[in-house]
């Protein structure tokens, strides 16, 4: 199920994702980046490219859907974390509101879709025996 909602991550335009470290985020913009697994690696974009992640699905735990309140909008995203409880990975969907910062009613529905289609929890854990 990681590689799925990954998948669908990538499909989307404009999702940034952020791979957090206790040294290091790096940004990387979503534009149908392509995505493959060999074993427990997934890799996000082209590994001979300019910039591309992989991500061990075996330390990946569980994803959490979130939104949430910013001062002047509402951010939306699904994030990843390890066994110990740590965020290594986010999408945020992004352009979730045009120049007037009115709230674009696609871009948001394409959120709730995704959260629809993974179960309407806010919380997957994911089941090792299952990723492989």
């Amino acid at each position: 199920m990681l590689k799925d909602i990954l998948h669908d991550l990538t499909s989307i335009d404009d999702v940034l994702f952020i791979v957090k470290n206790n040294g290091v985020v790096s940004e990387i913009r979503s534009n149908y980046l392509k995505i493959h697994q060999k074993e427990k690696w997934i890799t996000i974009g082209d590994n001979d490219g300019p910039c591309h992640m992989h991500i061990n699905s075996e330390l990946i735990e569980r994803a959490e859907f979130v939104t949430e309140q910013k001062p002047d909008k509402i951010s939306y995203s699904i994030r990843f974390f390890d066994q110990n409880n740590q965020r290594v990975l986010a999408g945020f969907i992004t352009k979730m509101y045009d120049e007037n910062n009115n709230p674009n009613s696609d871009r948001i529905k394409m959120y709730y879709d995704l959260f629809e289609k993974y179960g309407s929890k806010n919380i997957i854990v994911f089941d090792k025996n299952k990723e492989k």
